[in-house]
């Protein structure tokens, strides 16, 4: 089962590519993840990824084409994988579609101004990475982490200007793979779902849409 994930910053893929990883037991490949280990690791590459995302901007296809196709020549993305912010562009499509053929294509569609709410409100533990919301999630103490009492941040990708930018960015260049994935599509399976939904929902609908496709 090869799914790839699509979906503006903040409409929920993370969450959603969790429960599918765990449920048909595929790796999550999440760029996102791949790319803030780079930075946390202060590497020369880290460093260039930092500036580029900090300034709301997207990471080049050609350095996110090689990283994606050196992981999916791991041994554990044999059986299938889920990727989790790739493509991002109709190039990285095409260039995904020379190295593998895709089985599904989940799309998780949210407001933007729904996504501003969530990813303003957004506060982290820089040191363990726990996450919490303002609102729909405060810490037990306001600013502070309720495990160490240390001091919670908002990333600067989660500022409100910053994620305009993204979602700029993102209608721009993401948004037409919606069109790709539906018109030339070929055994590739496409499906759209509201992603404003309560998370248990939404994750019961996905997961039965796959179930029902693979069965």
């Amino acid at each position: 089962m090869r799914i790839i994930l699509l979906g503006c910053p903040g409409a929920g893929k993370g969450t959603q590519a969790a429960f599918i990883s765990d449920a048909f037991q595929i790796p999550h490949i999440s760029t996102g993840d791949m790319l803030r280990a780079a930075i946390k690791a202060g590497s020369a590459l880290g460093e260039q990824v930092k500036a580029i995302v900090d300034s709301g901007q997207l990471v080049s296809d050609e350095l996110i084409i090689k990283i994606i196709k050196d992981r999916l020549k791991q041994p554990d993305c044999q059986n299938g994988f889920l990727l989790d912010g790739f493509p991002r562009t109709l190039a990285q499509a095409e260039a995904l579609k020379a190295v593998t053929p895709i089985d599904f294509v989940i799309d998780i569609d949210v407001p933007h101004e729904e996504v501003v709410k969530r990813l303003s409100g957004r506060r982290i533990h820089p040191a363990s990475g726990r996450s919490y919301h303002i609102e729909t999630h405060p810490p037990r103490v306001s600013g502070k982490d309720d495990q160490t009492g240390e001091a919670l941040i908002q990333r600067p990708d989660d500022q409100e200007e910053t994620i305009r930018k993204r979602l700029a960015v993102y209608e721009e260049q993401t948004s037409p793979l919606r069109d790709y994935y539906q018109s030339n599509s070929g055994t590739t399976s496409y499906y759209r779902f509201n992603g404003a939904q309560p998370v248990e929902y939404l994750k019961n609908a996905i997961h039965d849409v796959l179930r029902y496709m693979t069965y």
